[in-house]
């Protein structure tokens, strides 16, 4: 039994009571049949009390969750002082202000309320970045010629952060390695509509699709049991966006937090409107090893490349060398020399020759 059916039974029983009495007290007024309206009147009450009970109780109670739910604690926090600062101010101006003669003296101290505890309200939201940034201020620059109160505070800053999971970055699998290493600084974030996404890929019909979303869902079992980062799930929702990328980046606004993903159109579409991004295959691209034209490389050539006579081999860090004339070193160890290092939106390419001494090595 719903907690809204319940309600519709108590505003049944209540609108009807009172359906009786208004009822029973315009039979008294009109010499009427007193119990004839009584019943008309009860039915009637017990009709409305079952249709509206919903819309002026558990309907605005759900909506008020959800948009509490999508607010954050520091727009909570300074909302709240915004209102103590308004009505303080207000409180402030009552007496003056019930001192001007009738009827300004019964109305305007109640308007003061209202417009102070409004304004407070909205400066204090629109400012809370500035006000806490000032609050935070003292405590930040103590001790600061030590360095130990001023580097905690940023510790703990990283330490208690929010960062955002994408779908693809769960897929992907290399977030859990990450995770393991300890780079990543803050709680992970899962929102419930990435976790039903991800459990519509598992479910897929498509062999690929289904084999993605299960590896998916065993990545996200290893973050949780295996890594020292917190892992979160959240019911949170962003209402009147479909999407789940459109409801990654307003969420990230929201929370004023980044997004871990790897996916390049999310990518691009965040920075475009102020959010915050952690990609993966930039940071794969980032730790992979430097080489400089003139070097001298060991690669193992194990296939051909697409211009004539040229042989393609990997380093240990996946980074693809095309070596000019090496198919004839198929599957052999040789020494080769860079000649150019290509960065393209799909990684680190590296081109090379044979050293004219080269070794080879079955």
């Amino acid at each position: 039994m719903s907690i809204e059916f319940i309600f519709r039974l108590i505003g049944m029983v209540v609108f009807a009571v009172l359906g009786v009495y208004w009822g029973i007290s315009l039979g008294k007024l009109t010499s009427g049949a007193q119990d004839l309206y009584a019943v008309i009147l009860g039915l009637v009450g017990a009709l409305i009390g079952l249709i509206l009970t919903p819309f002026i109780t558990t309907r605005p109670a759900r909506q008020l969750r959800s948009i509490l739910a999508r607010v954050s604690a520091q727009t909570l926090v300074a909302g709240l002082i915004g209102l103590l600062a308004g009505l303080t101010f207000a409180a402030l101006l009552s007496f003056p202000l019930s001192l001007l003669p009738d009827p300004f003296g019964k109305i305007f101290p109640f308007l003061g309320v209202l417009v102070f505890g409004y304004f407070g309200v909205m400066v204090f939201v629109m400012r809370q970045n500035d006000i806490f940034n000032i609050l935070q201020a003292p405590f930040a620059g103590r001790f600061n010629h030590e360095g130990n109160v001023s580097g905690a505070s940023e510790q703990d800053a990283r330490a208690t952060r929010t960062i955002l999971l994408d779908t693809s970055v769960i897929i992907d699998g290399r977030i859990a390695d990450i995770a393991r290493t300890g780079f990543l600084a803050g709680t992970l974030l899962i929102p419930r509509f990435v976790l039903n996404e991800l459990q519509y890929i598992a479910d897929s019909p498509d062999n690929l699709r289904r084999q993605r979303g299960r590896r998916g869902m065993e990545v996200l079992s290893q973050l949780q049991k295996e890594t020292s980062v917190p892992v979160r799930i959240s019911d949170i929702d962003v209402e009147g966006v479909r999407e789940v990328d459109d409801k990654l980046v307003v969420l990230a606004r929201q929370l004023r937090c980044p997004i871990l993903t790897n996916d390049y159109n999310l990518n691009r579409v965040a920075e475009l409107q102020g959010v915050a991004v952690l990609n993966v295959n930039e940071l794969a691209n980032a730790v992979k090893s430097v080489v400089l034209p003139g070097e001298s490389l060991m690669v193992n050539i194990i296939q051909e490349g697409r211009e004539a006579g040229q042989g393609v081999g990997y380093l240990d860090d996946g980074t693809m060398v095309v070596v000019e004339d090496g198919r004839v070193r198929l599957n052999t160890q040789t020494e080769v020399m860079v000649t150019k290092v290509l960065q393209t939106a799909a990684g680190r390419m590296i081109f090379a020759r044979i050293e004219d001494n080269g070794k080879s090595s079955n």
